[in-house]
């Protein structure tokens, strides 16, 4: 670990990778472990076990300190996060200049999921509010399942549509609550 408390080449900011230093290695009750963790998240929700193993080794762990910025809005998208530990807060500007706080992410939370579908620029910001352990899939890595395991992409793909089917429903109702709120006006 260095005199900062962090491990060899570690730096701050959005692009902070957790690089393993010799003795730190992942053991094999560690990568048991993050698969158990990552089998239990709706990402990974009913997916049969080797595919649960294969999308689990294409995730990268990143580290963030609290008030570590993950990704900024605007940014280009081209990876999603699991939350494995921590909170973190996701975040959008406003017209007026302000901002506004959208959704507090915490363990088993994923978000960042449009970035591996349309590769459009990050709609909103991510910022640790605390120490937080993020699981991150690239598109690169999801491209990979592809070539790999096409009936297991799809898979994957039916947890993602499943989980912005529930966001969409879940946003229209809460602009039908504001709808309804500025009409009693």
């Amino acid at each position: 670990m260095g005199k900062d408390g962090r491990p060899p080449h570690s730096r701050r900011g959005a692009d902070l990778t957790y690089v393993w230093g010799v003795d730190e290695a992942p053991t094999p009750a560690d990568s048991a472990e993050r698969l158990a963790f990552l089998s239990g998240t709706s990402f990974f929700g009913g997916l049969p076990p080797p595919l649960a193993a294969r999308l689990a080794a294409l995730v990268h762990e990143r580290r963030f300190s609290a008030g570590d910025t993950v990704f900024s809005e605007g940014e280009p998208g081209k990876s999603m996060y699991i939350v494995g530990s921590g909170e973190l807060i996701l975040r959008r500007h406003c017209g007026t200049g302000e901002e506004t706080r959208l959704q507090m992410m915490r363990r088993g939370d994923f978000f960042g999921v449009t970035a591996l579908i349309d590769m459009e620029p990050r709609p909103f910001s991510c910022v640790a509010e605390r120490d937080s352990v993020l699981y991150e899939l690239t598109n690169a890595g999801l491209y990979q399942l592809y070539k790999e395991d096409l009936k297991g992409y799809v898979l994957v793909l039916q947890n993602v549509n499943r989980e912005l089917s529930r966001r969409l429903r879940k946003a229209a109702s809460r602009i039908s609550a504001l709808e309804e709120l500025l009409h009693k006006r």
